[in-house]
């Protein structure tokens, strides 16, 4: 039952809280840039497999009747067809302004209105035969009425029109008779593009259909949350090593880990900006794992941990929030690290896509889950949990250099392109999770994945792994290791010595614009104007004025 239940859940495309399809699922060896690539980019073979699933669901339960009733609904003539590329002649000389799309299929023509996207786009492609033809990548919001059941039908229909399916991810919609908005990243002729805007508006399946974005024929900057409140709308997941759908998740055969995940994931995906954190009934067996690896960390912190680690881990437990018997909850770590670096935790539902949690360290919030590893596998787990939140991150982030370290990681992110995005998310595997740094000649660990996974601490200090001095170039582009150990590990001289160079590399990224984070308004500014820029250096300069005062009195009582 349980590998016919997991087959299911692996049949659907996107899962329930805007779960996100992953490039090569299920693949055993990737690197993070890769995974950073799956947001923009899913693999031919994937895109090949997910469209035959498709297809036959399709057939087999005629899910889409609503879609391609008749060779008229895609081209007119002859009643070519298009599936599974048979034929495609027609298509061709259809004429884009005056197409008949034949058979309605629940909404009149005359209600069928280009948005200023489709117009750009319209005009781009009656230039001449040729730009018509022309490979367009696009976006598309899709709000689907119907639920999750119209995912199959929407890729039959790209498929029909001799589209690439580039991204997928969906999320609840918050609009009133609307279940779920997609969206969907497809990469097709520009004819086809505008053809498949106009069928899906004709089915009643879809209570709106827009393009939002076409990046060769405008280009636009990526959205980013300007203030914490925004970061609401940064909920994305990347579906990997997931208990529901992993054969070798250690949970993958337990019913009660499995409904035990969901639920606190529920509780994560209700939360909003403002809200406090939700209070986790932790179970007998979650805290007796938590002790089994607290107890442990504790064995080896004095020996393999970095300076900074140690000092913050010991006032965490002078604090009463890290106690052996008990997992701490998020609501008290938080308070602790704002009193200390002014950070705070958001509850997570999983793992974050790059981005979205990239931009979360921009506002000093670090985006945590609740739930915990499985009781068989304490020592490692390559997916986040509560005890690789806060034995990992936790200490660390109440460290001022290196707490400002994470903030400037994704303050460099918003607005970055993807493949930058690929590139910061690289910088942060082999620094902020997995770093080792120099101290008295003798190397420590820094990073949270493996100040939690005592298999991976002591493989990374032996003899087996490299070990390259950290340099943000290489680094960025380096492939690593999420279920097996890294093979290759970075080391830093110091903090200081790796937020130098890594801010030295920030500058080189194409980003047109500087941005700064308010910690008074919880606001990322965007430094694009004269008028904010001097309202900045009047601020700079008042503070400059308080230090310039400070040196003086340490001066004069020095002095006396």
């Amino acid at each position: 039952m349980a590998v016919a239940a997991a087959q299911k859940n692996r049949e659907m495309f996107a899962i329930k809280k805007s779960y996100s399809i992953e490039n090569g699922y299920p693949s055993r060896r990737r690197s993070l840039v890769d995974d950073a690539r799956f947001e923009t980019l899913v693999v031919k073979q994937t895109k090949q497999s997910v469209l035959e699933e498709a297809r036959a669901r399709a057939n087999d339960s005629g899910l889409d009747s609503d879609f391609i009733q008749d060779d008229s609904h895609i081209g007119i003539g002859d009643k070519s067809t298009v599936e599974d590329g048979s034929q495609q002649d027609d298509i061709k000389n259809i004429h884009l302004a005056e197409a008949d799309f034949g058979n309605d299929v629940g909404k009149g023509d005359e209600d069928y209105t280009l948005t200023e996207e489709e117009v750009i786009l319209q005009n781009a492609a009656s230039e001449s035969p040729e730009a018509e033809q022309a490979l367009q990548q696009a976006a598309l919001l899709l709000r689907m009425r119907d639920g999750m059941g119209s995912l199959a039908r929407i890729l039959k229909t790209i498929d029909n029109y001799k589209g690439c399916v580039l991204h997928l991810e969906t999320r609840p919609s918050q609009e009133v008779a609307v279940q779920f908005d997609a969206l969907v990243k497809v990469n097709m002729s520009r004819m086809n593009l505008l053809q498949l805007i106009r069928s899906l508006r004709q089915t009643t399946a879809f209570a709106g259909v827009n393009l939002i974005s076409d990046n060769n024929v405008s280009s636009k900057t990526p959205w980013f949350p300007c203030h914490a409140s925004d970061l609401d709308n940064c909920n994305h997941l990347m579906t990997k090593y997931e208990p529901e759908l992993d054969m070798n998740h250690p949970g993958f055969a337990d019913k009660e880990y499995r409904e035990r995940r969901k639920q606190i994931a529920e509780v994560a995906f209700g939360y909003k900006y403002g809200d406090p954190i939700p209070f986790i009934t932790y179970t007998e067996t979650e805290n007796a794992t938590w002790q089994r690896v607290f107890n442990t960390v504790v064995d080896l912190m004095p020996k393999h941990a970095c300076q900074e680690y140690k000092a913050a881990f010991g006032k965490l437990q002078a604090a009463d929030i890290f106690v052996p018997h008990r997992i701490p909850q998020l609501d008290d770590v938080s308070n602790f690290l704002r009193k200390h670096t002014g950070f705070t935790l958001r509850p997570a539902a999983g793992l974050l896509t790059a981005r979205d949690f990239l931009a979360s360290l921009a506002f000093r919030v670090f985006q945590s889950t609740q739930y915990v590893r499985h009781y068989n596998s304490p020592f490692h787990t390559p997916e986040p949990d509560c005890i690789h939140e806060l034995l990992g991150h936790i200490p660390l982030l109440a460290d001022p250099s290196f707490a400002q370290f994470s903030q400037e990681i994704g303050l460099a992110s918003l607005g970055a392109s993807d493949p930058e995005i690929e590139k910061l998310s690289t910088v942060y595997w082999f620094t902020v999770e997995f770093g080792l740094c120099k101290e008295n000649q003798q190397l420590k660990a820094y990073g949270a994945a493996l100040l939690s996974s005592i298999g991976e601490l002591l493989h990374a200090l032996s003899d087996k792994p490299e070990l390259r001095p950290f340099e943000p170039a290489s680094t960025s582009v380096q492939p690593y290791q999420d279920q097996e150990y890294q093979p290759i590990y970075y080391v830093a001289e110091s903090f200081e010595d790796a937020k130098e160079k890594f801010r030295r590399w920030v500058s080189t990224m194409s980003r047109p614009f500087e941005v700064r984070f308010n910690p008074h308004t919880e606001r990322v500014e965007v430094l694009d104007s004269v008028d904010k820029l001097e309202t900045l250096i009047w601020q700079l300069n008042t503070e400059m004025l308080h230090l310039t005062n400070a040196v003086k009195k340490l001066k004069g009582t020095c002095f006396e």
